[in-house]
């Protein structure tokens, strides 16, 4: 294989740009012709493509977001988005290409396989979501955010002897929640995959109030309800003054963790080696620390599973 590609998809999360470096040093390095896709597939789609070299990805793995940018893209779950994102490659000659993204954008590599185009797709999402791999690319740098976060509004919390409610990121999955909940000493964790009970939450928090302890800080994540209706329960229950804070987008940013760095890093090297090989429809994992490639297939196929172990240690140590 002579000429490949890469593009970044959906949500952007800290260390994506680490994942395009390695994957273009290590294209380069084996006298491969690397493109990068800008605006992930609509770009792909519209014919936004250059050739990239050496020099397209200095000093971009100590940076935040993705600098060939990112969307979500309707076209590519239609024939036609599909064909001329196809056209648009073959017309290049690419024959390969990698996508760095979460679930909805290895489901538009395997479509896109189907017109002959090799495709390779690496976990890019905060969340940690894509079942597949114990860890995706900017989970840890999110983590380490929240966490960041949670620890100053304690400070914060503590003087004024209230409740905050910090929301983070985290649709239909808590993992920055439960995670950054457990690491910044939580009194409450919300997430969707447990059904909340504000009585046992109030009946916790009043309990270390009579202990001396005037403030707590409850971590809920975004998917969990309605964030106003769950501090309203709080507050008409345990008659103690609740503040919110939404940490938003400035979890997706920011310069990525070594740990995140060093991942993309491995992944993005693997991915090449994969498609210099002319394998097809392969997903990049890291599974028991050890770095391997699945079938695309496969990899969606594995159940999402949350973490009760690591909530009931959360909740032990909230007493």
């Amino acid at each position: 294989m002579k000429n490949i590609a890469v593009l970044t998809s959906g949500g952007d999360s800290p260390g994506m740009n680490a994942a395009v470096r390695a994957v273009v040093r290590t294209a380069i390095y084996n006298e491969m012709n690397i493109f990068g896709v800008y605006y992930g597939y609509k770009g792909l789609i519209d014919n936004q493509i250059e050739k990239l070299n050496v020099y397209s990805v200095a000093d971009k793995m100590q940076t935040g977001g993705t600098f060939i940018y990112t969307s979500r893209e309707e076209r590519m779950k239609t024939e036609e988005g599909l064909m001329l994102a196809a056209k648009n490659l073959n017309e290049r000659g690419i024959e390969g290409l990698i996508v760095i993204g979460g679930d909805g954008s290895y489901r538009g590599a395997k479509e896109l396989s189907r017109y002959g185009i090799k495709v390779v797709v690496m976990p890019g999402t905060i969340d940690n979501d894509v079942t597949c791999t114990d860890y995706s690319i900017g989970f840890d740098t999110a983590l380490n955010t929240a966490v960041d976060a949670i620890t100053k509004i304690r400070d914060t919390t503590n003087s004024h002897n209230r409740v905050n409610v910090v929301q983070v990121m985290g649709r239909a999955c808590g993992n920055i929640a439960l995670y950054s909940g457990l690491a910044g000493g939580a009194e409450a964790i919300v997430v969707p995959e447990v059904k909340y009970d504000t009585d046992a939450i109030c009946k916790k928090m009043l309990a270390g109030k009579e202990r001396g302890k005037l403030h707590s800080i409850i971590v809920f994540a975004e998917g969990a309800g309605d964030l106003n209706t769950f501090c309203k329960e709080i507050e008409e229950k345990s008659q103690v003054i609740t503040r919110t804070t939404t940490l938003g987008y400035i979890q997706r940013g920011g310069s990525p963790t070594a740990f995140d760095r060093i991942l993309a890093s491995h992944m993005g090297s693997l991915a090449v080696e994969v498609l210099s090989k002319d394998r097809t429809n392969r997903a990049i994992c890291i599974r028991n620390n050890q770095y391997v490639d699945m079938d695309i297939d496969e990899a969606l196929a594995i159940k999402y599973v949350f973490n009760s172990e690591v909530y009931r240690i959360a909740m032990e140590l909230s007493i």
